[in-house]
């Protein structure tokens, strides 16, 4: 009887570990992606997105030491990050299908949507370059690359042990709205930075209203993300996790409605405001999508008990 039960430990063991190898790599993926989104931004902001010419090389090379300086070492470091988790995406996708058995059924369809994306968003990646960083495949590129984030974020999520509460009810809902609506805003913002319509309506009162449109545009997600936070204090008994989730957000978006006002008033002049801005608006994103993901966890054992 004992040594039957040791079996099945020993075999249930196994099982899990495909999945925590998964999930690590995931996770490890996501602050990747994050760092090349914060990379992009610098990329941008100090004029180094046309810094090597060509595309895929720099300069017809691997490395361009010869040509190194900090706008060349951007534009390189970030395609060098995009080669790392393009590569890491597809051994993600591989090993997500060579453990098929052991793993949840949705899990290889979902690296594979994953890849499906970085793959796009490399081919964005060298549109931008070739088309002479046009806003339109610019703000394509950073919007994949926030989806791309996003799914990462939803499977390494899905996989982590969670205890649940059963007491999440509507927070599920409200943090889906919240998230899509901060993604949404990412999007104009990176609008706005990929055509430089802060710059152009201090400059000639041009493109006012593609500023004006993510200075209005701020308040539908800061308004829903207080609603999430304010529902997840409110909320008895509700998971550990999910009230540190909803602390950070509350943390992160008045964080970053102070540098939104920072940067707006210096002009775009700092340009580590203008990165962090981006950054915290991507990492903002990320925690609503994983309270969203928990949220629905602890909704479906609510409405099994």
């Amino acid at each position: 009887m004992t040594e039957s039960i040791l079996q099945s430990s020993k075999k249930s063991s196994l099982r899990i570990q495909p999945q925590v190898i998964i999930r690590r790599l995931v996770w490890k993926i996501a602050i990747a992606t994050l760092l090349l989104m914060a990379v992009g931004s610098a990329t941008r902001v100090m004029n180094a997105g046309l810094a090597c010419p060509d595309w895929p090389l720099c300069y017809g090379q691997l490395v361009p030491t010869q040509q190194m300086n900090w706008q060349v070492f951007l534009e390189w470091f970030h395609r060098l990050d995009a080669a790392v988790i393009g590569f890491s995406a597809i051994a993600l996708t591989g090993l997500s299908w060579w453990w098929r058995k052991d793993l949840p059924q949705w899990l290889p369809w979902a690296s594979s949507f994953a890849l499906f994306l970085i793959v796009f968003q490399g081919i964005l990646g060298g549109l931008t370059v070739t088309q002479m960083l046009r806003f339109d495949i610019v703000t394509a590129h950073l919007g994949t690359a926030l989806l791309f984030f996003c799914t990462l974020i939803v499977i390494g999520t899905t996989l982590l042990p969670f205890q649940s509460t059963g007491v999440s009810h509507s927070l599920a809902r409200w943090g889906m709205v919240a998230a899509v609506l901060v993604y949404l805003q990412s999007l104009i913002g990176g609008l706005v930075a990929s055509r430089w319509a802060l710059h152009q309506c201090f400059g000639g009162f041009q493109l006012c209203h593609v500023m004006n449109g993510h200075i209005i545009g701020v308040f539908p997600p800061t308004i829903m993300t207080i609603v999430v936070v304010w529902l997840a204090w409110r909320t008895p008994a509700l998971s550990g996790i999910l009230r540190k989730l909803a602390t950070i957000a509350a943390s992160l978006v008045t964080l970053q409605i102070i540098l939104g006002i920072a940067t707006f008033r210096l002009h775009l002049q700092v340009e580590p405001l203008t990165i962090t801005h981006q950054a915290v608006g991507a990492s903002l994103l990320g925690i609503l999508v994983a309270f969203t993901v928990l949220a629905i966890k602890d909704t479906k054992c609510e409405l099994k008990s």
